[in-house]
């Protein structure tokens, strides 16, 4: 399942994107995401066990820290891509005393706006 979190209407609670933070692998996989890679390639990139890459990205792209898209390929076995899909995050408390995060998330290209029409017309047919 491609996840696009640019797309989503709703932002994760503060504990969930907080969580994804705290943790070793996550942030590792963050700094290695210069660009846009593929799982294997992150599995050498930060020397994580494939199986725990898995369940980070997981984890990452639930908390919305990580848009997911799909790299097509001639040979039709096509691969999964992961970016970082913010620039800042905020941690603020809210009127009811309550925290709360906002994501500033880059803007997108003309191309990933082309790439998210195309992955929509997918959906339909």
């Amino acid at each position: 399942m491609v996840r696009d979190p640019i797309a989503s209407e709703s932002t994760p609670p503060a504990e969930e994107i907080c969580a994804a933070l705290d943790d070793p692998d996550c942030r590792e996989i963050i700094r290695s995401l210069e660009e846009p890679m593929t799982a294997s390639e992150l599995t050498s990139a930060c020397e994580i066990p494939q199986s725990t890459l898995y369940r980070k990205l997981e984890v990452l792209t639930d908390a919305t820290l990580l848009e997911e898209s799909t790299e097509i390929r001639q040979d039709g076995h096509h691969a999964s891509k992961y970016a970082v899909a913010f620039n800042e995050i905020t941690i603020v408390l809210d009127d009811d005393r309550s925290l709360a995060v906002q994501i500033e998330r880059p803007a997108r290209t003309a191309d990933e706006r082309l790439a998210e029409l195309w992955s929509e017309v997918r959906k339909e047919t």
